[in-house]
């Protein structure tokens, strides 16, 4: 039995991106994703599915960081682009955020890769596809999650106030059209993977970021995490 996708958003986020999707593609993606969930280990557990929004709601976000999709790892995913849970392996990728984060702005590299505290603090780490089954990455691109997806990145471009969207890596950075709004700061990089160590590595996003927001009076963010190191 197909659930609905929209029912499951927080309300505020659901009152924004509705009215920029087609009901009968939003139709098709919740039949797909029910389906999936049924009848396949689907990563992140449902209950996390939308936790990206939950934690961080439209009039808080500032931010945008959009990943590509979870990772489809077992215990991996919780919802959030680039983070892992707590007592997991820190993935390569966010290894490298992290080490760009401690070069840019001097922020101790945390033992965990749990990014929670950054989404509560008006952080939108947004994946462009949001579920996966397990061991098999991209395997949702395709069905729909893109466009629902897009309709986030319109709804907060349509905001009054600055947002500032991180498009790290060819994927994210063909979203960069859906940013029309001039008050706006879209900050483009490679992806933070290994494969592509002069790409990411001395880009400095999050002084960036927080140049931005404080440009336009809005409040920088505290990047900050657990102060363990690796």
């Amino acid at each position: 039995m197909s659930f609905d996708l929209l029912e499951l958003l927080p309300g505020p986020w659901r009152d924004l991106i509705e009215p920029l999707l087609d009901p009968a593609a939003a139709r098709r993606l919740a039949d797909f994703v029910s389906a999936e969930y049924a009848e396949q280990t689907v990563y992140p557990a449902l209950p996390d599915l939308f936790s990206a929004f939950r934690l961080c709601s439209p009039d808080e976000a500032r931010v945008l960081i959009l990943g590509q999709d979870p990772y489809h790892g077992a215990g991996q995913a919780h919802g959030l682009s680039f983070s892992v849970r707590e007592g997991v392996r820190v993935p390569p990728s966010l290894r490298n955020v992290f080490k760009e984060l401690r070069d840019d702005l001097g922020v101790p590299m945390p033992a965990g890769g749990d990014l929670t505290p950054w989404a509560g603090r008006g952080v939108l780490l947004l994946n462009a596809v949001l579920t996966v089954r397990a061991g098999k990455p991209g395997s949702h691109a395709g069905k729909g999650w893109e466009e629902f997806t897009d309709a986030v990145i319109r709804a907060l471009d349509a905001r009054e106030e600055r947002v500032v969207f991180v498009l790290w890596g060819a994927y994210a950075r063909k979203k960069r059209d859906l940013v029309t709004g001039t008050r706006h700061v879209v900050l483009e990089a490679g992806h933070p993977s290994p494969m592509n160590p002069r790409g990411f590595l001395g880009t400095r996003p999050f002084s960036a970021v927080n140049k931005a927001l404080a440009d336009a009076g809005r409040p920088e963010v505290d990047w900050t995490l657990d102060e363990k190191i690796f």
